[in-house]
């Protein structure tokens, strides 16, 4: 699965750097997510429950950032293991540029998903990746434009 994309967020490229550096705003963002532990230098753990068509599952996994040029971009890298219903693994790299209004966040994401998940086809996989995106995006905007704490995003 292949997937780009950019959003303009109305604040700075430095509070945006800062924020998709932050578990604790991260945790936040990714729907399904309930914990999410570690630190940019080190990667970050996650444990993220979601349901995928009928497959229903709590994936474990870890991202690590590469080819960081702090505060233009880094690539994340990752895998998740949902145990039957499959595993997911891949990458993205993320661009930040200085716009009027804002910054211009890009995104290229590849990605392999695999078990029951891959059965379900790609119409199915593709429809859950793009709401995943959309929905981390309206909750980051909230906590970076807005000034909402995390706990009051993940709350709603």
């Amino acid at each position: 699965m292949e997937m780009s994309g950019s959003r303009t967020i109305a604040a700075d490229r430095e509070t945006v750097w800062t924020h998709l550096n932050s578990a604790e705003t991260l945790k936040a963002c990714i729907p399904g997510c309930e914990e999410l532990t570690g630190t940019p230098d080190e990667g970050f753990q996650a444990v993220v429950k979601q349901k995928v068509g009928p497959v229903k599952a709590t994936f474990k996994g870890e991202v690590t950032l590469e080819d960081v040029n702090a505060p233009e971009s880094y690539r994340i890298v990752g895998e998740g293991k949902g145990g039957v219903a499959g595993f997911a693994k891949g990458g993205a790299h993320v661009t930040l540029a200085e716009v009027e209004g804002g910054t211009e966040l890009s995104y290229e994401v590849d990605a392999k998903v695999g078990g029951k998940l891959a059965q379900l086809g790609s119409r199915i996989v593709n429809g859950f990746a793009k709401k995943m995106v959309d929905s981390f995006f309206d909750r980051f905007s909230q906590i970076v434009e807005e000034g909402k704490s995390p706990d009051e995003v993940e709350a709603e």
